[in-house]
């Protein structure tokens, strides 16, 4: 896998869709993204400043709530920026959880808005 990001920067964008096939076409003719396939439901992209590695991904949902993409924020010790979520008043929505490429947790801050830190 690829270098990650920074501690606690942001690292990764994911743009919730209901059509997969449509978004993929918009992406990839709209700003040439380059992109990568897992499941019928999850397809990476790669933007051209980011190249080298992706820069987010396309999550196939059921509706687009408002409030637009989820940012992924990049942790080296995922443990700790959970606990450093709660202690600093978040809400965790998702705890800690394994997917392919690495581990994740979901949160909202204080303001109600959804992010997402990620580690390997």
């Amino acid at each position: 896998m690829a270098e990650a990001g920074k501690h606690h920067g942001v690292d990764y964008v994911e743009i919730y869709v209901t059509d997969m096939e449509r978004a993929k076409g918009f992406y990839s003719q709209a700003f040439g993204w380059k992109l990568t396939e897992y499941a019928p439901s999850y397809v990476g992209f790669s933007d051209h400043a980011r190249a080298e590695r992706e820069a987010g991904g396309l999550c196939l949902v059921e509706n687009v709530k408002p409030g637009g993409p989820l940012v992924l924020l990049f942790s080296s010790d995922l443990e700790q920026s959970q606990r450093a979520v709660k202690e600093a008043g978040g809400k965790i929505n998702k705890p800690i959880y394994s997917f392919p490429g690495g581990r994740r947790f979901e949160f909202e801050d204080p303001a109600g808005n959804l992010l997402g830190v990620w580690g390997e």
